[in-house]
Protein backbone atom coordinates (compact mmCIF):
# COMPACT_ATOMS: atom_id res chain seq x y z
CA UNK A 1 0.00 0.00 0.00
CA UNK A 2 1.34 3.21 -0.98
CA UNK A 3 -0.37 6.64 0.28
CA UNK A 4 0.45 9.63 -1.10
CA UNK A 5 1.44 12.19 1.45
CA UNK A 6 2.17 16.17 1.31
CA UNK A 7 4.37 17.28 4.09
CA UNK A 8 4.76 21.62 4.52
CA UNK A 9 3.85 22.29 0.77
CA UNK A 10 3.66 25.74 -0.06
CA UNK A 11 4.01 27.57 -3.50
CA UNK A 12 3.03 30.53 -5.68
CA UNK A 13 4.23 31.20 -9.43
CA UNK A 14 6.58 32.85 -10.52
CA UNK A 15 4.67 36.10 -11.79
CA UNK A 16 3.16 36.61 -7.99
CA UNK A 17 3.96 36.51 -4.66
CA UNK A 18 0.11 35.16 -3.56
CA UNK A 19 0.58 31.95 -2.69
CA UNK A 20 -1.45 29.31 -4.29
CA UNK A 21 -0.81 26.42 -1.78
CA UNK A 22 -0.06 27.51 1.67
CA UNK A 23 0.99 25.26 4.36
CA UNK A 24 -0.14 22.18 3.08
CA UNK A 25 -0.49 18.92 4.86
CA UNK A 26 -2.42 15.64 4.43
CA UNK A 27 -2.41 12.21 3.49
CA UNK A 28 -4.77 10.53 -0.01
CA UNK A 29 -4.67 7.24 1.44
CA UNK A 30 -3.93 4.02 -0.65
CA UNK A 31 -6.93 2.65 -2.99
CA UNK A 32 -9.05 5.44 -1.57
CA UNK A 33 -11.88 7.64 -3.63
CA UNK A 34 -11.08 10.83 -2.75
CA UNK A 35 -12.01 14.06 -4.12
CA UNK A 36 -10.80 17.45 -3.63
CA UNK A 37 -12.95 20.12 -3.90
CA UNK A 38 -13.00 24.00 -4.03
CA UNK A 39 -13.63 27.20 -6.24
CA UNK A 40 -12.57 27.95 -9.93
CA UNK A 41 -8.83 28.99 -9.50
CA UNK A 42 -8.33 28.10 -6.15
CA UNK A 43 -5.17 25.95 -6.73
CA UNK A 44 -6.80 22.57 -7.51
CA UNK A 45 -4.91 22.00 -10.28
CA UNK A 46 -1.87 22.90 -9.58
CA UNK A 47 -1.59 20.61 -6.34
CA UNK A 48 -3.05 17.84 -8.98
CA UNK A 49 0.31 18.61 -11.53
CA UNK A 50 2.87 18.41 -8.69
CA UNK A 51 1.10 14.99 -7.40
CA UNK A 52 1.73 14.08 -11.18
CA UNK A 53 5.43 15.22 -11.08
CA UNK A 54 4.54 17.41 -13.89
CA UNK A 55 5.64 20.78 -11.60
CA UNK A 56 8.24 21.18 -11.19
CA UNK A 57 9.93 20.12 -14.06
CA UNK A 58 7.66 22.05 -16.69
CA UNK A 59 7.84 25.84 -15.35
CA UNK A 60 11.35 26.00 -13.53
CA UNK A 61 10.46 27.05 -9.86
CA UNK A 62 9.78 24.74 -7.00
CA UNK A 63 7.53 24.35 -4.32
CA UNK A 64 8.71 24.29 0.08
CA UNK A 65 7.80 21.13 1.38
CA UNK A 66 8.00 17.75 -0.21
CA UNK A 67 4.73 15.13 -2.08
CA UNK A 68 5.95 11.44 -0.91
CA UNK A 69 4.80 8.20 -2.73
CA UNK A 70 5.20 6.05 0.43
CA UNK A 71 8.63 6.92 1.96
CA UNK A 72 9.98 8.02 -1.32
CA UNK A 73 10.03 12.04 -1.90
CA UNK A 74 8.55 12.41 -5.54
CA UNK A 75 11.42 14.58 -6.22
CA UNK A 76 13.73 11.26 -6.42
CA UNK A 77 11.44 9.15 -8.27
CA UNK A 78 12.94 9.14 -11.69
CA UNK A 79 10.90 11.01 -14.63
CA UNK A 80 10.17 7.44 -17.07
CA UNK A 81 9.32 5.71 -13.73
CA UNK A 82 6.75 8.46 -12.58
CA UNK A 83 4.05 7.51 -15.34
CA UNK A 84 4.32 3.98 -13.77
CA UNK A 85 3.33 4.85 -10.67
CA UNK A 86 0.87 7.92 -11.79
CA UNK A 87 -1.61 9.10 -14.33
CA UNK A 88 -3.23 11.87 -14.36
CA UNK A 89 -6.55 13.12 -16.46
CA UNK A 90 -6.73 16.86 -17.28
CA UNK A 91 -9.70 18.94 -17.66
CA UNK A 92 -8.70 20.31 -21.47
CA UNK A 93 -8.30 16.71 -23.03
CA UNK A 94 -6.71 18.23 -26.18
CA UNK A 95 -3.59 19.03 -23.77
CA UNK A 96 -3.44 14.65 -23.13
CA UNK A 97 -2.85 13.73 -26.83
CA UNK A 98 -0.05 13.92 -28.98
CA UNK A 99 -1.21 11.28 -32.04
CA UNK A 100 -4.00 11.63 -34.61
CA UNK A 101 -5.92 8.88 -33.74
CA UNK A 102 -7.60 7.02 -31.08
CA UNK A 103 -5.75 3.79 -31.64
CA UNK A 104 -2.32 5.92 -32.18
CA UNK A 105 -2.50 7.36 -29.31
CA UNK A 106 -2.88 4.35 -27.03
CA UNK A 107 -0.27 2.53 -28.81
CA UNK A 108 1.99 5.66 -28.41
CA UNK A 109 1.44 5.31 -24.47
CA UNK A 110 1.84 1.69 -24.42
CA UNK A 111 5.10 1.92 -26.66
CA UNK A 112 6.33 4.87 -23.88
CA UNK A 113 5.68 2.13 -21.21
CA UNK A 114 7.66 -0.48 -23.08
CA UNK A 115 5.11 -2.52 -23.47
CA UNK A 116 5.71 -5.83 -25.75
CA UNK A 117 4.00 -5.30 -29.23
CA UNK A 118 2.31 -8.71 -28.80
CA UNK A 119 0.55 -7.71 -25.95
CA UNK A 120 -1.00 -4.31 -27.08
CA UNK A 121 -3.87 -4.68 -28.98
CA UNK A 122 -5.91 -6.94 -26.00
CA UNK A 123 -4.50 -4.05 -23.32
CA UNK A 124 -6.35 -1.06 -26.31
CA UNK A 125 -9.48 -3.34 -26.83
CA UNK A 126 -9.62 -4.50 -23.26
CA UNK A 127 -9.18 0.09 -22.35
CA UNK A 128 -11.73 0.75 -24.80
CA UNK A 129 -14.67 -1.90 -23.89
CA UNK A 130 -14.22 -0.49 -20.40
CA UNK A 131 -15.15 2.90 -21.19
CA UNK A 132 -17.55 2.18 -23.66
CA UNK A 133 -16.21 3.31 -26.81
CA UNK A 134 -14.96 0.54 -28.92
CA UNK A 135 -16.98 2.40 -32.23
CA UNK A 136 -14.04 5.23 -31.37
CA UNK A 137 -10.76 3.09 -32.05
CA UNK A 138 -9.92 4.31 -35.62
CA UNK A 139 -11.37 7.77 -34.57
CA UNK A 140 -9.41 11.09 -35.50
CA UNK A 141 -9.05 12.35 -32.15
CA UNK A 142 -9.64 16.21 -33.74
CA UNK A 143 -13.09 15.02 -35.12
CA UNK A 144 -14.21 13.95 -31.58
CA UNK A 145 -16.18 15.86 -29.41
CA UNK A 146 -14.96 17.06 -25.93
CA UNK A 147 -16.65 14.10 -24.12
CA UNK A 148 -15.61 12.00 -26.49
CA UNK A 149 -12.17 13.11 -26.04
CA UNK A 150 -12.35 12.79 -21.93
CA UNK A 151 -13.50 9.18 -22.47
CA UNK A 152 -10.31 8.17 -24.90
CA UNK A 153 -8.26 10.13 -22.25
CA UNK A 154 -9.94 7.32 -19.18
CA UNK A 155 -9.59 5.17 -21.58
CA UNK A 156 -5.41 5.49 -22.15
CA UNK A 157 -5.22 5.72 -18.44
CA UNK A 158 -6.70 2.49 -18.03
CA UNK A 159 -4.14 0.94 -20.85
CA UNK A 160 -1.33 2.67 -18.44
CA UNK A 161 -2.38 0.36 -15.20
CA UNK A 162 -0.93 2.70 -13.25
CA UNK A 163 -1.76 2.70 -8.99
CA UNK A 164 -2.44 6.59 -8.47
CA UNK A 165 -5.10 8.32 -10.63
CA UNK A 166 -4.97 12.17 -11.03
CA UNK A 167 -7.84 13.73 -12.68
CA UNK A 168 -8.56 17.50 -12.89
CA UNK A 169 -12.29 18.59 -13.99
CA UNK A 170 -12.54 15.14 -15.85
CA UNK A 171 -16.25 15.58 -16.39
CA UNK A 172 -16.65 19.76 -17.48
CA UNK A 173 -17.42 18.49 -21.16
CA UNK A 174 -19.24 15.40 -20.57
CA UNK A 175 -23.46 14.91 -20.32
CA UNK A 176 -24.98 13.75 -17.18
CA UNK A 177 -25.53 10.66 -18.26
CA UNK A 178 -22.11 9.91 -19.29
CA UNK A 179 -20.67 11.81 -16.37
CA UNK A 180 -22.41 9.10 -13.51
CA UNK A 181 -21.64 6.13 -15.75
CA UNK A 182 -18.01 7.27 -15.96
CA UNK A 183 -17.23 7.97 -11.67
CA UNK A 184 -18.94 4.62 -11.24
CA UNK A 185 -16.46 3.46 -13.35
CA UNK A 186 -13.73 4.77 -11.50
CA UNK A 187 -15.20 4.04 -8.20
CA UNK A 188 -14.94 0.26 -10.39
CA UNK A 189 -11.11 0.88 -10.59
CA UNK A 190 -10.75 1.33 -6.73
CA UNK A 191 -12.78 -1.25 -5.48
CA UNK A 192 -11.39 -4.15 -8.10
CA UNK A 193 -8.64 -3.38 -9.39
CA UNK A 194 -7.09 -1.74 -6.15
CA UNK A 195 -7.00 1.78 -7.56
CA UNK A 196 -6.04 5.43 -5.54
CA UNK A 197 -8.19 7.72 -7.19
CA UNK A 198 -7.49 11.86 -6.47
CA UNK A 199 -10.08 13.63 -8.00
CA UNK A 200 -10.37 17.29 -8.08
CA UNK A 201 -13.86 19.10 -9.01
CA UNK A 202 -15.93 21.63 -7.91
CA UNK A 203 -19.20 20.02 -9.26
CA UNK A 204 -20.45 18.03 -6.97
CA UNK A 205 -22.96 16.13 -8.71
CA UNK A 206 -23.04 12.20 -8.50
CA UNK A 207 -20.39 11.96 -5.91
CA UNK A 208 -22.23 11.64 -2.95
CA UNK A 209 -21.46 7.68 -1.39
CA UNK A 210 -19.24 7.12 -3.63
CA UNK A 211 -15.99 8.92 -2.29
CA UNK A 212 -14.16 7.87 1.03
CA UNK A 213 -12.72 11.44 1.36
CA UNK A 214 -13.88 15.08 0.61
CA UNK A 215 -10.78 17.66 0.96
CA UNK A 216 -11.99 20.93 0.73
CA UNK A 217 -9.40 23.72 -0.52
CA UNK A 218 -9.89 27.42 0.90
CA UNK A 219 -9.56 30.36 -1.46
CA UNK A 220 -9.12 32.55 1.12
CA UNK A 221 -6.22 30.79 3.38
CA UNK A 222 -5.48 28.74 0.19
CA UNK A 223 -4.92 25.69 2.55
CA UNK A 224 -7.06 22.26 2.57
CA UNK A 225 -8.89 20.76 5.21
CA UNK A 226 -10.67 16.85 5.29
CA UNK A 227 -14.07 16.95 5.91
CA UNK A 228 -15.58 15.12 8.00
CA UNK A 229 -19.18 13.33 7.17
CA UNK A 230 -21.05 16.15 8.74
CA UNK A 231 -19.48 18.78 7.00
CA UNK A 232 -19.19 16.76 3.40
CA UNK A 233 -23.22 15.79 3.91
CA UNK A 234 -23.20 20.14 4.43
CA UNK A 235 -21.26 21.34 1.07
CA UNK A 236 -23.43 18.14 -0.82
CA UNK A 237 -26.52 19.44 0.32
CA UNK A 238 -25.72 23.30 -0.28
CA UNK A 239 -23.88 22.05 -3.85
CA UNK A 240 -27.61 20.47 -4.83
CA UNK A 241 -30.00 23.38 -3.68
CA UNK A 242 -28.39 25.08 -6.48
CA UNK A 243 -28.85 22.25 -9.09
CA UNK A 244 -32.52 22.28 -9.11
CA UNK A 245 -33.42 23.73 -12.96
CA UNK A 246 -37.00 24.93 -12.51
CA UNK A 247 -37.81 26.34 -16.06
CA UNK A 248 -40.17 25.85 -18.34
CA UNK A 249 -39.46 27.38 -21.20
CA UNK A 250 -42.38 29.21 -24.16
CA UNK A 251 -41.96 26.99 -27.52
CA UNK A 252 -41.70 30.21 -29.80
CA UNK A 253 -44.01 31.51 -31.75
CA UNK A 254 -44.67 33.75 -35.08
CA UNK A 255 -44.40 36.91 -33.48
CA UNK A 256 -40.92 36.43 -32.61
CA UNK A 257 -38.50 37.74 -35.02
CA UNK A 258 -35.97 34.51 -36.54
CA UNK A 259 -32.26 36.29 -37.12
CA UNK A 260 -30.58 32.79 -38.72
CA UNK A 261 -33.15 30.68 -40.61
CA UNK A 262 -31.92 26.99 -41.53
CA UNK A 263 -33.99 25.65 -44.67
CA UNK A 264 -33.65 21.90 -46.53
CA UNK A 265 -30.17 21.96 -44.25
CA UNK A 266 -28.15 18.89 -43.99
CA UNK A 267 -25.26 18.14 -41.72
CA UNK A 268 -23.44 14.85 -42.61
CA UNK A 269 -19.39 15.32 -42.20
CA UNK A 270 -17.53 12.75 -43.24
CA UNK A 271 -20.62 11.25 -45.00
CA UNK A 272 -22.34 10.81 -41.45
CA UNK A 273 -25.55 12.29 -41.31
CA UNK A 274 -25.88 13.98 -37.98
CA UNK A 275 -28.61 16.46 -38.96
CA UNK A 276 -31.82 17.22 -41.23
CA UNK A 277 -33.76 19.73 -41.18
CA UNK A 278 -36.81 21.19 -43.40
CA UNK A 279 -36.74 24.27 -41.36
CA UNK A 280 -35.26 25.61 -38.43
CA UNK A 281 -35.65 29.33 -36.99
CA UNK A 282 -32.90 31.02 -34.36
CA UNK A 283 -34.82 34.16 -32.70
CA UNK A 284 -33.51 37.89 -32.03
CA UNK A 285 -32.46 39.22 -29.15
CA UNK A 286 -33.30 35.71 -27.44
CA UNK A 287 -31.19 32.75 -25.75
CA UNK A 288 -31.49 29.75 -27.10
CA UNK A 289 -29.82 25.99 -25.13
CA UNK A 290 -29.36 23.61 -27.73
CA UNK A 291 -28.82 20.55 -25.29
CA UNK A 292 -28.08 16.73 -26.29
CA UNK A 293 -25.72 14.01 -25.62
CA UNK A 294 -21.89 13.50 -26.46
CA UNK A 295 -20.95 13.66 -30.12
CA UNK A 296 -24.39 13.73 -31.58
CA UNK A 297 -23.09 17.05 -33.89
CA UNK A 298 -24.06 20.39 -31.04
CA UNK A 299 -20.14 21.52 -32.45
CA UNK A 300 -20.15 21.00 -35.50
CA UNK A 301 -23.80 22.67 -36.09
CA UNK A 302 -22.24 25.80 -34.47
CA UNK A 303 -19.01 24.94 -37.12
CA UNK A 304 -21.65 25.33 -39.87
CA UNK A 305 -23.67 28.55 -38.69
CA UNK A 306 -20.40 30.05 -38.30
CA UNK A 307 -20.03 29.27 -42.04
CA UNK A 308 -16.59 27.25 -40.73
CA UNK A 309 -17.42 23.36 -42.15
CA UNK A 310 -19.41 22.83 -45.71
CA UNK A 311 -23.33 22.04 -45.13
CA UNK A 312 -25.86 21.21 -47.30
CA UNK A 313 -29.09 23.82 -47.97
CA UNK A 314 -29.51 27.05 -46.99
CA UNK A 315 -28.59 29.40 -43.64
CA UNK A 316 -29.95 32.71 -44.06
CA UNK A 317 -28.93 35.54 -41.56
CA UNK A 318 -30.88 38.65 -41.06
CA UNK A 319 -32.19 38.11 -44.74
CA UNK A 320 -28.95 36.75 -46.25
CA UNK A 321 -27.45 33.50 -47.09
CA UNK A 322 -24.37 33.44 -45.54
CA UNK A 323 -22.70 32.54 -48.58
CA UNK A 324 -23.66 35.31 -49.98
CA UNK A 325 -21.66 37.43 -47.00
CA UNK A 326 -17.89 38.04 -46.98
CA UNK A 327 -16.41 35.60 -44.02
CA UNK A 328 -14.52 38.56 -42.01
CA UNK A 329 -18.04 40.82 -41.83
CA UNK A 330 -20.49 37.83 -41.46
CA UNK A 331 -17.09 36.55 -38.30
CA UNK A 332 -18.00 40.18 -36.66
CA UNK A 333 -21.83 39.54 -37.08
CA UNK A 334 -21.90 35.94 -35.83
CA UNK A 335 -19.15 34.97 -33.41
CA UNK A 336 -18.33 31.75 -31.97
CA UNK A 337 -17.00 31.08 -28.49
CA UNK A 338 -14.98 28.06 -28.53
CA UNK A 339 -15.37 25.53 -26.29
CA UNK A 340 -11.52 25.23 -25.45
CA UNK A 341 -10.93 28.94 -24.25
CA UNK A 342 -7.39 27.91 -25.38
CA UNK A 343 -8.30 28.52 -29.20
CA UNK A 344 -9.75 31.95 -28.33
CA UNK A 345 -6.39 32.95 -27.34
CA UNK A 346 -4.27 35.72 -29.54
CA UNK A 347 -2.13 36.64 -27.35
CA UNK A 348 0.64 35.67 -24.70
CA UNK A 349 -0.79 38.18 -21.38
CA UNK A 350 -4.37 38.34 -19.81
CA UNK A 351 -3.98 42.47 -20.86
CA UNK A 352 -2.66 41.85 -24.36
CA UNK A 353 -5.88 39.80 -25.09
CA UNK A 354 -7.80 42.38 -23.27
CA UNK A 355 -6.27 45.00 -25.33
CA UNK A 356 -7.01 43.01 -28.27
CA UNK A 357 -10.84 42.80 -28.02
CA UNK A 358 -10.97 46.64 -26.98
CA UNK A 359 -8.96 47.35 -30.46
CA UNK A 360 -11.04 45.34 -32.54
CA UNK A 361 -14.49 45.55 -30.76
CA UNK A 362 -17.37 46.50 -33.21
CA UNK A 363 -18.64 48.82 -31.09
CA UNK A 364 -18.35 50.83 -27.67
CA UNK A 365 -20.94 49.60 -25.55
CA UNK A 366 -18.41 47.85 -23.32
CA UNK A 367 -15.70 51.02 -21.82
CA UNK A 368 -12.89 50.20 -19.75
CA UNK A 369 -14.74 50.81 -17.48
CA UNK A 370 -17.21 47.73 -18.01
CA UNK A 371 -13.80 45.05 -18.42
CA UNK A 372 -12.47 46.35 -15.13
CA UNK A 373 -15.97 45.41 -13.21
CA UNK A 374 -16.22 42.53 -15.43
CA UNK A 375 -12.71 41.53 -14.20
CA UNK A 376 -13.22 41.98 -10.66
CA UNK A 377 -16.52 40.30 -10.41
CA UNK A 378 -14.91 37.27 -11.61
CA UNK A 379 -11.89 37.25 -9.50
CA UNK A 380 -9.72 38.14 -12.51
CA UNK A 381 -8.38 41.61 -11.12
CA UNK A 382 -4.55 42.10 -10.81
CA UNK A 383 -3.82 39.40 -13.13
CA UNK A 384 -2.86 41.26 -16.14
CA UNK A 385 1.00 39.94 -16.31
CA UNK A 386 -0.58 36.52 -16.08
CA UNK A 387 0.39 34.13 -19.15
CA UNK A 388 -2.54 33.27 -19.94
CA UNK A 389 -1.79 29.55 -20.54
CA UNK A 390 -0.80 29.54 -16.80
CA UNK A 391 -3.90 30.04 -15.68
CA UNK A 392 -6.59 27.90 -14.40
CA UNK A 393 -9.11 26.66 -17.02
CA UNK A 394 -11.59 28.26 -15.20
CA UNK A 395 -10.01 31.23 -15.14
CA UNK A 396 -9.55 31.25 -19.29
CA UNK A 397 -13.05 30.40 -19.70
CA UNK A 398 -13.77 33.49 -17.49
CA UNK A 399 -11.26 35.71 -19.86
CA UNK A 400 -12.59 33.91 -22.77
CA UNK A 401 -16.03 35.04 -21.93
CA UNK A 402 -15.05 38.69 -21.05
CA UNK A 403 -12.71 38.98 -24.43
CA UNK A 404 -16.17 37.48 -26.18
CA UNK A 405 -18.90 39.96 -24.47
CA UNK A 406 -15.90 43.02 -25.51
CA UNK A 407 -16.90 42.37 -29.22
CA UNK A 408 -20.34 41.98 -28.55
CA UNK A 409 -21.33 40.82 -31.78
CA UNK A 410 -25.29 40.65 -32.72
CA UNK A 411 -25.29 36.62 -32.45
CA UNK A 412 -23.05 35.30 -30.34
CA UNK A 413 -22.97 31.11 -30.00
CA UNK A 414 -21.66 30.04 -27.25
CA UNK A 415 -20.10 26.31 -26.90
CA UNK A 416 -20.22 25.02 -23.66
CA UNK A 417 -19.71 28.66 -22.12
CA UNK A 418 -19.93 27.60 -18.12
CA UNK A 419 -17.22 24.64 -18.41
CA UNK A 420 -14.76 25.27 -15.45
CA UNK A 421 -16.97 27.88 -13.18
CA UNK A 422 -17.74 27.22 -9.82
CA UNK A 423 -21.30 28.34 -9.24
CA UNK A 424 -20.58 31.64 -7.53
CA UNK A 425 -18.88 32.33 -11.55
CA UNK A 426 -21.66 30.97 -13.30
CA UNK A 427 -23.99 33.43 -11.60
CA UNK A 428 -21.84 36.40 -12.33
CA UNK A 429 -21.35 35.15 -16.11
CA UNK A 430 -25.54 34.87 -16.52
CA UNK A 431 -25.70 38.21 -14.75
CA UNK A 432 -23.18 39.79 -17.38
CA UNK A 433 -25.02 37.54 -20.70
CA UNK A 434 -28.61 38.81 -19.55
CA UNK A 435 -26.93 42.61 -19.82
CA UNK A 436 -25.68 42.15 -23.28
CA UNK A 437 -29.47 40.45 -24.73
CA UNK A 438 -31.13 43.31 -22.94
CA UNK A 439 -29.04 46.27 -22.79
CA UNK A 440 -26.80 45.59 -25.91
CA UNK A 441 -29.86 43.64 -27.73
CA UNK A 442 -27.18 40.20 -28.44
CA UNK A 443 -28.99 37.34 -29.78
CA UNK A 444 -27.07 34.09 -28.04
CA UNK A 445 -27.26 30.74 -29.19
CA UNK A 446 -25.48 28.43 -26.43
CA UNK A 447 -24.32 24.69 -25.99
CA UNK A 448 -24.32 23.34 -22.40
CA UNK A 449 -24.41 20.56 -20.29
CA UNK A 450 -24.56 22.23 -17.02
CA UNK A 451 -27.99 23.41 -16.91
CA UNK A 452 -28.42 24.75 -13.41
CA UNK A 453 -28.24 28.27 -12.39
CA UNK A 454 -29.39 29.25 -16.07
CA UNK A 455 -33.36 30.12 -14.87
CA UNK A 456 -32.88 33.28 -15.58
CA UNK A 457 -31.52 33.42 -19.06
CA UNK A 458 -32.69 30.94 -21.27
CA UNK A 459 -35.83 31.96 -23.28
CA UNK A 460 -36.23 28.84 -25.88
CA UNK A 461 -34.81 25.51 -25.19
CA UNK A 462 -33.92 23.46 -28.74
CA UNK A 463 -33.48 19.71 -27.80
CA UNK A 464 -30.46 17.88 -30.59
CA UNK A 465 -31.60 14.39 -31.00
CA UNK A 466 -32.49 11.54 -33.79
CA UNK A 467 -30.74 13.83 -36.45
CA UNK A 468 -33.16 16.38 -35.56
CA UNK A 469 -33.55 19.80 -33.41
CA UNK A 470 -36.92 20.27 -32.09
CA UNK A 471 -37.88 23.12 -29.89
CA UNK A 472 -39.12 21.71 -26.59
CA UNK A 473 -40.34 23.37 -22.94
CA UNK A 474 -38.54 21.13 -20.96
CA UNK A 475 -35.32 21.62 -19.98
CA UNK A 476 -33.44 18.01 -19.13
Amino acid sequence: MTDVSINHFTFHYPQSDVKVLNDINLTFKSHHFSLLSGPSGSGKSTLLYFIAGLYPHFIGIDAVGEIKFGDTNIKDIPREKISQSVAMMFQNPNQQFAMDTVVHEMTFVLENLRIAPDKMDDIINDALEFCGIKRLRSRVINTLSGGEKQRVALACIVAMDPQVIVLDEPFASIDPGSREDLINKLKLLQQEHGKTIILADHDLTSYRGLVDEFYYLDPDTHQISLLDDQQAEHFFKNFESTQQMHKRVEIPTGDDHAIIKLSDFKLEPHASLLLTLNHFDFYKEKTTLITGANGIGKSTLFNALTNLLPYKGTIVFDGKDIQKIRPLPYAKKVTLLFQDAENQFLNITVKEELDLSLANRTNTDYTQADVDDMLSKLDMAGKDERIVYSLSEGQKKKLQIIEMLIMNPPVLLMDEPFKGLDYHSLEVVVGFLNRAKTDFHQTQIIISHQLSGLDTLIDYHAAFEDQNLTYQEVIK
